[in-house]
C-alpha cells in the first residue's frame, strides 16, 4: 500500500508528469500533444457519483470560458473506458474523460491515497487539479478539492494569471 512518503514530490514551477491513457471514446491521450496549451486536470474518484457528477457539470458549464482562454479541460478517474463513455453521454461532457484504470498517472500524480471513512482506511483518488502551463510545468496545484464551486474558483484563478 503506498503511503504519503511515495507520494511524488510535485510542486508548482515543476515539469508536469507525462499521461497516456485511452480516452471515454477509445483513443489515446498523451498530455505531451497539447504543449503550447493551458490545460485544467481534474482528478474524481468514481464517475456517476454525486461530489464527482456536481465538479465535472460545473467544468462542462464553464468549459468555454476555459477554451476561449486557451484552456483545454480534462477529467481523469479510476474508472475504465467504458464507464467513462456512460458518464460522458449521461451528463453531455464536451471534454475527454481518460481512464486511468491501473492508477499509474494517480499515482504519478500523487492522488492516490490512504483515505479514512468512518474509521475504515482504504485507498483512493484524493479530488485533485492541476493547471498545466503551456510549458509544460504545473502552474497551479489543488488538493483535497470540495466538488462544489471548483470549477469556478480554477476559472477565476486562471483568469487571475493573465
Amino acid at each position: 500500500m503506498a503511503t504519503n512518503a511515495d507520494i511524488p514530490s510535485l510542486a508548482e514551477g515543476k515539469k508536469a508528469p507525462e499521461i497516456k491513457l485511452e480516452t471515454d471514446d477509445g483513443a489515446k491521450f498523451k498530455l505531451s500533444s497539447l504543449k503550447g496549451k493551458k490545460v485544467v486536470i481534474y482528478f474524481y474518484p468514481k464517475a456517476d457519483t454525486p461530489g464527482c457528477t456536481t465538479e465535472s457539470c460545473q467544468f462542462r458549464d464553464a468549459v468555454s470560458e476555459f477554451q476561449a482562454l486557451g484552456v483545454e479541460v480534462v477529467g481523469i478517474s479510476p474508472d475504465t473506458p467504458t464507464a467513462q463513455a456512460k458518464f460522458k453521454s449521461k451528463f453531455d461532457l464536451t471534454f475527454p474523460l481518460l481512464a486511468d484504470s491501473e492508477r499509474t498517472v494517480a499515482m504519478a500524480y500523487g492522488v492516490w491515497v490512504e483515505k479514512n471513512m468512518y474509521g475504515k482506511k482504504s485507498m483512493g483518488i484524493e479530488r485533485s487539479t492541476f493547471v498545466i502551463g503551456e510549458d509544460g510545468k504545473i502552474v497551479k496545484i489543488y488538493r483535497k478539492v470540495k466538488a462544489d464551486g471548483h470549477a469556478a474558483k480554477v476559472l477565476a484563478d486562471i483568469k487571475a494569471m493573465g
